[in-house]
């Protein structure tokens, strides 16, 4: 995410290594970098331009102050601010008022619209603990109802649709009527999109929302597309007035500039932003956040929320007291890496973490990481699941035949799982600590 806008901001900051402090001179060689950088994300030249010159004032206002902080560390304080509040200083958030709520979802086809109104059904099921209706509206792509048709059904939300009907403004009128008839508190209207801004297009959505009467009308765009998206962004809300932008594909080779030019060119905030295939790839969209992960600082706090998300405080104390008396086996393990994929996306999860993303942006993270782990133990007996020390020459020879491993791959996983057990009963010892099992076995990466 970002990678090339994040490479040639670490440059600019590198014009300042070694200063002792900001002057004119260094502050000016350093915003030229960090103008070029923007530009080169496909950001607007105007608004590159205005927000440099904030950095800079920012920057000379600050030539005396902080003395114990360094000039590199200084300014990238400063960009993080600036970028924080260019796309849209905090989280907006998502208007669930009404009853139903209704969120009409807007934009150009193949910008993702139909999969992210599956992705927010679920974000609204399982985050804020809501019964969503997806209403399937485009008429016209003939894949599109049968698309929203199967999201709905993969995650366990209502789908309402009438084949024989053309006419999207009823179907979405007799789709909100479907949800209070049968109890669903939210209603997602997935709209036809089209391959360019046409009037038609413009005039069926624009009756459509006056219709409904929305409580969120939100518009999605592909990030891939830079300005253009920026541009597609200010023709809709021209003629709809929508509440918030939806950033789709971010984790695709997007070089940043719609995430940090819609805000300050349209005025209406990024609502969220969607970064993988998976259904659960959504999340809010947080400037502060993405501003770190821009400047290679991570998303600490995103990644602490998803694993407490996942967290389960008894489970926990009854794992602390197995390891404590060393018998954390291997139906313990296989609990915990099912807690991790529960995280996500494990490239995306990994580069939350300060650091990661230089570490990982040139290997391969397979999802299916821990395939070769599970089959293991799979493989093995109940018995054998409880009891390690059970794995006798005969037995590891059954479960290679039944995992499709060899030998040697068994006495690697289970040689790391033993002097992992042993570490983690070393620690357990200590005051204070408490810790979540690694993993052996699930750094099976490979480079590209």
């Amino acid at each position: 995410m970002f990678e090339s806008l994040s490479d040639r901001m670490e440059g600019a900051f590198k014009v300042l290594k070694g200063e002792n402090k900001l002057t004119e001179i260094n502050i000016a060689q350093s915003i030229r970098e960090i103008r070029r950088a923007l530009v080169a994300a496909d950001v607007n030249y105007k608004i590159a331009k205005d927000f440099t010159d904030r950095v800079k004032d920012k920057a000379l206002g600050s030539e005396n102050v902080l003395k114990s902080v360094s000039p590199g560390q200084l300014m990238v304080k400063i960009v993080q601010d600036e970028l924080t509040e260019l796309m849209g200083g905090s989280a907006a958030g998502i208007n669930l008022s009404g009853a139903p709520t209704v969120v009409l979802i807007a934009g150009l086809q193949g910008s993702g619209k139909t999969t992210f109104s599956g992705k927010l059904a679920l974000f609204l099921k399982e985050k804020r603990k809501k019964s969503p209706l997806l209403v399937a509206c485009d008429v016209y792509r003939p894949a599109a109802i049968n698309q929203l048709s199967v999201l709905a059904e993969q995650i366990g939300v209502g789908v309402y649709k009438d084949l024989e009907n053309k006419n999207p403004v009823d179907i979405a009128l007799q789709g909100i009527l479907y949800a209070q008839q049968n109890k669903h508190d939210v209603v997602i209207i997935d709209t036809a999109g089209r391959l360019a801004i046409d009037e038609d297009m413009m005039t069926e959505i624009a009756n459509i929302k006056e219709a409904v009467q929305p409580n969120e009308t939100l518009f999605v765009v592909d990030s891939m597309t830079g300005q253009d998206a920026v541009n597609t962004a200010e023709a809709f809300n021209k003629v709809i007035n929508y509440d918030g932008v939806v950033l789709t594909k971010l984790d695709g080779d997007t070089r940043g500039g719609a995430a940090l030019s819609i805000k300050y060119q349209v005025g209406k905030p990024i609502k969220f932003a969607s970064t993988g295939e998976k259904m659960d790839a959504l999340d809010l969209f947080y400037p502060d956040r993405m501003a770190q992960r821009i400047l290679g600082m991570g998303d600490i706090v995103s990644f602490v929320e998803r694993a407490q998300e996942q967290f389960d405080e008894k489970e926990a104390e009854r794992l602390e007291k197995k390891i404590r008396r060393n018998k954390f086996d291997f139906n313990d393990f296989l609990g915990q890496i099912n807690q991790i994929k529960k995280m996500g996306d494990l490239k995306s999860v990994m580069n939350m973490i300060p650091g990661m993303s230089k570490i990982t942006r040139d290997i391969d993270i397979d999802d299916n990481a821990f395939k070769k782990v599970e089959s293991i133990i799979q493989s093995m007996t109940p018995d054998e699941r409880s009891n390690p020390e059970l794995l006798s020459m005969s037995r590891k020879q059954r479960i290679a035949k039944g995992c499709g491993q060899t030998i040697h791959d068994i006495n690697m996983f289970i040689k790391q799982f033993d002097q992992m057990r042993k570490m983690m009963h070393k620690m357990s010892k200590m005051p204070g600590m408490g810790m979540a099992p690694p993993a052996p076995g699930g750094n099976r990466f490979k480079r590209r």
